[in-house]
């Protein structure tokens, strides 16, 4: 019988009452091993209305009930991180490591959540006028919602949910329907913690229930991590019905490779950025931009990297790149490669014919090197979102920079030198969100925030860190006068001296 993943509603697993489901393949094999029920309207109005009851005493509860709930849950989510990371492997298909690399990223930010406190302090000034005081404070919002994506079912809700909770909201989430089970573990763990019913809710469905979350009046933010269209229709949506919206989109991230740079390690870590996780996450680097002479030497070093990657089931230890989500995006991966000597790339390796003996039916594709690629070129221009990396060449700094900068994307970029000079001027000249310095993937560690610019981030506030703690809290300002107590009236007698 096929196993059905539920809702998670009031603190218990709810059945889908909808009658509509949606599949769950093992991205290995093809196979749909268990099946996700899709809520209803009536369903998301449930999961609300159980947040908006719970919030009526988890808003008003102490900072140190709150912690001490998500330190238990830490505890338990890092006794339970084989188990979560084998039910992304199943359903997603990245490899064990990548799949527990995940779940530790996501403690980071469960890491912060445990010591909200400090950044939760307010302000206070003395004295402003004759015993008139201001202080600021900040408050919780409500109920508020995170839509998810299927390449991180338990890291990207993570980056939402802890914070939110720390800061005194309940949380609605609507993850990817392609990947549905670890939310529910999720779930699961956090009651066990001693959340109280309805502060934490899981919802799995189609548009259906996300244009719900999107116009319901009691959803007072939405937290979105995706492609950039979605994340724009979101924010449209979502700000049209007067909510507050953090919607990150998608990427084109390029890696400049200086003339000085250390071939070597940057060969290595194109190869890492470019093709881990299948290249199925919005900070993969999808573009290396090769300065001066240097372009021949580091193509040839990155093939030979890539062409030694395993690509197997991700339950096998061995492997260190697994399949694509589905079939249907394996074949729009595939065809940027199929198409790209047309458009005037040259084509150093081409996966798109590989399969894994015994796993015929997986969702395969091999790693992908296009090298020359001209910036007309659908397979530069697009996110791709699978194992292709394009190589573009310039002759200067500029003329790499000025590629970079005309991207309508700006999430992440990188630059691989050994001159600080350099490395400084792009770090200040380049439009994008998050830059590293000889570093692939500049993903910030929990405690700052992790954000682009353009069509990469839709709203004012960027995610976790500081600005996580912002976007699920709005600040108060109160000024304050008391009357000085020797002023009392007569007769009441508060043992200061009279002052007449």
């Amino acid at each position: 019988m096929t196993k059905t993943v539920n809702h998670w509603i009031g603190g218990k697993a709810v059945e889908g009452a909808s009658g509509t489901h949606g599949p769950v393949t093992d991205p290995a094999t093809g196979a749909v091993m268990t099946k996700v029920a899709f809520a209803s309207v009536d369903e998301v109005d449930a999961a609300v209305a159980a947040a908006k009851e719970a919030f009526t005493t988890w808003g008003q509860s102490s900072l140190a009930q709150r912690t001490s709930i998500l330190f238990k849950f830490r505890a338990l989510l890092d006794a339970n991180r084989d188990a979560i990371a084998e039910l992304i492997t199943a359903e997603h298909g990245k490899v064990h490591s990548d799949a527990l690399g995940e779940v530790a990223r996501g403690l980071e930010i469960v890491d912060l959540a445990c010591g909200i406190s400090v950044q939760l302090k307010g302000e206070l000034s003395t004295q402003v006028a004759s015993r008139v005081d201001v202080s600021s404070i900040r408050q919780p919002l409500g109920v508020v919602a995170g839509i998810t994506p299927f390449n991180f079912p338990a890291m990207v809700p993570m980056w939402m949910f802890p914070l939110a909770i720390a800061c005194g909201n309940t949380f609605v989430l609507k993850p990817s329907e392609k990947d549905p089970s670890a939310s529910v573990k999720i779930a699961e763990l956090l009651a066990e913690a001693g959340l109280p019913d309805g502060v934490f809710n899981v919802v799995h469905g189609d548009k259906v229930a996300v244009d719900r979350l999107l116009e319901h009046p009691d959803v007072k933010a939405v937290s979105f991590v995706g492609s950039t269209p979605i994340a724009r229709y979101i924010h449209t949506t979502a700000s049209a019905n007067g909510k507050r919206v953090q919607a990150l989109g998608g990427a084109k991230n390029h890696m400049l490779v200086l003339p000085d740079a250390d071939l070597d390690a940057a060969a290595d870590a194109a190869v890492s950025a470019a093709y881990g996780s299948a290249g199925e996450r919005c900070m993969a680097i999808s573009a290396v931009v090769a300065v001066g002479s240097i372009g021949d030497e580091l193509v040839e070093k990155i093939r030979e990297r890539a062409e030694k990657i395993k690509i197997g089931p991700g339950n096998d230890p061995t492997s260190e790149m697994g399949p694509l989500i589905t079939k249907v995006h394996r074949d729009k991966v595939a065809s940027y490669v199929e198409g790209a000597a047309a458009e005037g790339a040259e084509v150093v390796l081409d996966g798109t014919g590989y399969t894994v003996d015994g796993f015929e039916d997986g969702h395969w594709i091999g790693i992908s090197l296009l090298d020359k690629v001209p910036t007309s070129a659908k397979a530069y221009q697009d996110e791709i979102f699978g194992p292709v990396l394009c190589v573009l060449r310039t002759e200067t700094y500029e003329e790499a920079l000025d590629i970079v900068n005309a991207s309508p994307f700006g999430n992440g970029t990188a630059i691989f030198t050994r001159d600080g000079g350099a490395a400084r001027r792009f770090q200040l000249e380049v439009e994008a969100g998050m830059v590293g310095v000889n570093v692939p993937i500049p993903v910030p560690v929990g405690y700052h925030s992790f954000g682009g610019w353009k069509d990469s981030l839709f709203g004012d506030h960027h995610i976790y860190g500081n600005d996580g703690t912002h976007f699920y809290t709005r600040g108060k300002v109160v000024t304050t006068r008391w009357p000085d107590p020797a002023d009392a009236p007569t007769g009441v007698d508060l043992g200061f001296p009279r002052n007449h």
